[in-house]
């Protein structure tokens, strides 16, 4: 061998054997990833690997991305999804004209990152959010990423991902499940942002819709009210003419949300484990439009599709599954030209309507958007678009037209939609808040067998400030519980980790500009896992005048010791 050729290729192994010795979170031109030599890239802090695997029982070679110190090997991401290699030839490296491209035996192209920008002297990274960026060696702009496998989800959600359109290129963000534990090529179920006017998260079996988020409304999406910010998470939707995203953070936990073949689930690391923390569908009435327009899907009901107030069932026939899809007809027809005979009945606590024709102004208020639908006949429901500063002080407009689909009741979602009715099915809005109120009532007592003496539903005859007291109207007073009951059921039961608050009191409430509530302080809070329900403890925390007498005494704790808070 010339002695020069020796030289070149012993320099070339020893340039290998020092980068890949040491974990390093990139490579460069001319360097390599070899799946022969089970080299890997390993992100700065070390929460990533870029490496290849073979999934389940398969022997075949895929190039993924795990984390790293997790024992559970756990993969968010695969380049050639769809063309694994069969053997252990697989490299992966930044060619000469800066694209990064994986190759097998033969030098046969297998995947490759396609830059639509012009690459020069680039280099690969592995990043700590797990993200893989192709860059300019002394370029660190995300905005000037060459390419980066974040724009390119598998079947997993990270944070700081974004779901959803880049709107100047035609780029999708979008999950697609595996089809088998075994094999990572794309399955039919997907997820990602269906780009409306009023734009929500739709999962699709194929081409068909299988659910829906409900749109975005400033705090949360209508119909996932676990989807809002909390103690673990918190949540941002953008919209330009540019982007239209949704993306998250962590705070203090480890999180992804993944979509399989059957549903979309989140799970947080905890105790050596992945928990799962939520999913959906979480349940019949999730499937999209089961109940056909106009019904109203109810868990918990012998019969769970109805019709909403002022609709019947198209069907004579009883609500059967196989009829409730054929949905509601309205009791008495409405006369569009006579607008002295047509107002808008108030919904709380819905998922709103499918949103797939839909219009959207985000400068209107609500008395415009009522004058908008009211004037166009084939509008069927309007709403605030935004509803950041409460329910009476919203912002922007939204309007429905044609028959109004995929409805749930909902009572997290605080978000009022209004239908058109005919005069004749205006309500009394008092009576209707009456017998909600007594409701409440009356459940506390089953809860905890207490003997209710006697209660006052028109005047509040104690209260030490009075001048205060006029300014808590019975509506806000009446808004401001319905808030924290809100609150608890997320923390029981809409989250899937349970959330046990255990010092649930007046101080812990904090009120908004606009007196809307929000509970505070989980300086004491617990969490429970999977089907746990109850809990004890040694140590008693907590106020003792808002403990419930089995915690106070036995330091026996469930949703029963925040419910018997509340009611105090």
């Amino acid at each position: 061998m010339d002695i020069s050729v020796f030289v070149f290729l012993s320099s070339i192994f020893f340039l290998f054997y020092f980068v890949f010795s040491h974990a390093t979170d990139n490579i460069t031109q001319s360097q390599f990833l070899n799946d022969s030599k089970n080299t890997t890239l390993v992100s700065k802090e070390g929460v990533f690997v870029l490496g290849f695997f073979s999934p389940g029982d398969s022997t075949n070679r895929y190039l993924g991305i795990w984390y790293s110190n997790i024992p559970i090997k756990t993969v968010v991401w695969v380049a050639n999804r769809r063309n694994p290699i069969i053997d252990s030839s697989g490299v992966l490296m930044v060619n000469s004209s800066g694209s990064l491209v994986l190759l097998k035996q033969n030098s046969t192209v297998v995947w490759f990152a396609n830059s639509t920008k012009e690459a020069g002297n680039s280099m690969v990274q592995l990043l700590d959010s797990g993200n893989l960026v192709l860059r300019e060696v002394h370029e660190e702009n995300p905005e000037n990423y060459l390419w980066q496998s974040f724009d390119y989800p598998s079947d997993t959600w990270l944070p700081g991902m974004k779901l959803g359109w880049d709107l100047r290129t035609g780029l999708e963000r979008r999950l697609t499940a595996w089809k088998s534990p075994d094999d990572p090529s794309p399955g039919e179920m997907s997820y990602g942002i269906e780009h409306l006017n009023y734009p929500e998260l739709v999962m699709k079996n194929g081409s068909e819709m299988h659910f829906r988020s409900g749109p975005w409304n400033g705090l949360g999406f209508s119909g996932v009210p676990e989807v809002e910010a909390n103690p673990f998470f918190s949540f941002r939707f953008f919209s330009n003419k540019d982007e239209v995203y949704f993306t998250f953070d962590q705070h203090s936990v480890i999180s992804r949300a993944v979509l399989n073949q059957t549903q979309y689930e989140r799970y947080m690391w905890d105790n050596g484990q992945w928990k799962l923390y939520l999913h959906f569908p979480r349940d019949e009435c999730d499937n999209y439009n089961k109940c056909g327009v106009y019904g109203n899907c109810v868990i918990g009901e012998s019969a769970i599709c109805q019709c909403i107030q002022g609709f019947k069932p198209e069907s004579e026939i009883a609500w059967i599954p196989d009829e409730g899809s054929k949905g509601c007809v309205r009791s008495t027809q409405l006369s569009c030209q006579d607008k002295e005979k047509i107002g808008f009945v108030k919904f709380v606590g819905y998922k709103l309507p499918d949103t797939t024709y839909s219009w959207v102004n985000q400068s209107m208020n609500l008395k415009e958007c009522r004058v908008k639908c009211l004037n166009n006949c084939s509008c069927m429901a309007y709403s605030n678009s935004d509803i950041r500063d409460g329910p009476d002080g919203g912002s922007g407009c939204v309007v429905w037209y044609g028959d109004l689909i995929d409805l749930k009741s909902n009572v997290a979602n605080r978000q009022e939609v209004y239908i058109r009715m005919p005069a004749s099915e205006q309500v009394d809005k008092g009576k209707q808040k009456m017998v909600v109120i007594v409701t409440v009532v009356a459940a506390f007592a089953l809860v905890f067998g207490v003997l209710l003496i006697r209660y006052c539903l028109c005047k509040m005859t104690r209260f030490r400030d009075q001048t205060r007291a006029r300014v808590l109207g019975w509506s806000m007073r009446f808004n401001i519980i319905c808030g924290i009951a809100r609150g608890l059921l997320y923390l029981h039961e809409d989250s899937r980790l349970r959330i046990i608050h255990r010092d649930l009191k007046a101080s812990n409430i904090l009120l908004d500009s606009e007196m809307n509530p929000k509970i505070s302080d989980f300086g004491m809070a617990r969490i429970f896992g999977g089907n746990q329900t109850e809990g004890n403890t040694d140590r008693v925390v907590g106020t003792h005048g808002y403990m419930a007498p089995e915690y106070a005494i036995d330091g026996l704790f469930s949703v029963k010791s925040d419910v018997f808070s509340f009611g105090i």
